[in-house]
């Protein structure tokens, strides 16, 4: 499902907020960013409530003596009652190992632990990668798994695209990307850095604070990985995009283009991230 796609999805299911959802993933393509987006765009506050942080008698919370009975006493981390509706995020829930997320079936089903109620209005979004992730997973038991309405979220270099530009992603990573986009995400990554849509943005804040890409050279490999730097960098000293660009900023009418795929994505890609920040780039592009 793609990140457009699955926003329209969550925009209507938690409008019935009995029913639980699970977006699964691999890390970093937006899972948590999607669900907070959706979020503040419906004004509604999010709990942030990671299982694997949890022992399995944490939910119930601590039992006080009242009137000579015990009476179980709400953990704060819970939404209390009378609290504005919003959304219970259980991220990474899958990370939980086995007797928490059994914790979990009565919230997520029943919308209650014990004593403890969840608030009317209140939605419940889980999310989580999956075992061929290579991330810390645990197997999501069946009983846990039927609680849910499940959703997979795949990357797609078209809403990067979009949400790059409206992110000021630097423009050459977003001209990178749309001429290698396989490197959007990295499926079997050989090392502890690697290509995701989080990583991506990464690089682009250490362009920014490095002050350009020649200067970032060092440390890109970090970020994404050996091989994408290497290809990045190599795209990014393409000394005809840097002239190319200049000429049609100075001459759009009669500036000649190139006809290479890789120096087109990226003078494309950075006379659209100029759009409406000077004179030049909005002349080019409507030329």
């Amino acid at each position: 499902m793609r990140a457009s796609r699955l926003i329209e999805v969550l925009e209507k299911l938690i409008k019935e907020p009995r029913w639980a959802a699970f977006v699964w993933g691999a890390p970093g393509i937006g899972k948590s960013s999607i669900i907070k987006a959706v979020a503040a765009k419906g004004n509604l506050p999010v709990v942030d409530l990671r299982a694997s942080l949890l022992d399995p008698t944490d939910l119930r919370g601590l039992p006080v003596v009242k009137d000579g009975r015990a009476v179980w006493c709400p953990p704060s981390f819970l939404p209390a009652p009378g609290m504005k509706p919003g959304i219970l995020f259980l991220d990474e829930i899958n990370a939980a190992p086995p007797l928490v997320q059994a914790a979990m079936y009565q919230l997520v089903l029943d919308r209650r632990v014990g004593e403890y109620q969840l608030p009317e209005g209140w939605r419940i979004i889980a999310a989580g990668n999956r075992a061929e992730d290579r991330a810390v997973v645990f197997r999501l038991s069946s009983a846990l798994a039927n609680r849910f309405i499940h959703l997979t979220l795949e990357v797609d270099v078209d809403c990067w695209t979009d949400w790059a530009f409206k992110h000021q992603i630097d423009p050459v990573i977003i001209g990178f990307i749309r001429f290698r986009p396989a490197l959007l995400a990295e499926k079997k990554p050989s090392g502890p850095a690697f290509a995701t849509p989080r990583s991506w943005e990464m690089a682009s804040d250490a362009i920014k604070a490095c002050d350009g890409l020649k200067e970032a050279q060092d440390v890109l490999p970090g970020i994404v990985g050996e091989g994408p730097a290497a290809e990045l960098i190599a795209f990014g000293k393409n000394a005809q995009v840097t002239k190319a660009l200049e000429a049609i900023l100075e001459d759009p009418e009669h500036a000649p283009l190139p006809t290479a795929l890789d120096q087109i994505w990226a003078i494309t890609s950075c006379l659209a991230a100029m759009a409406g920040k000077t004179s030049q780039g909005d002349k080019a592009i409507e030329t």
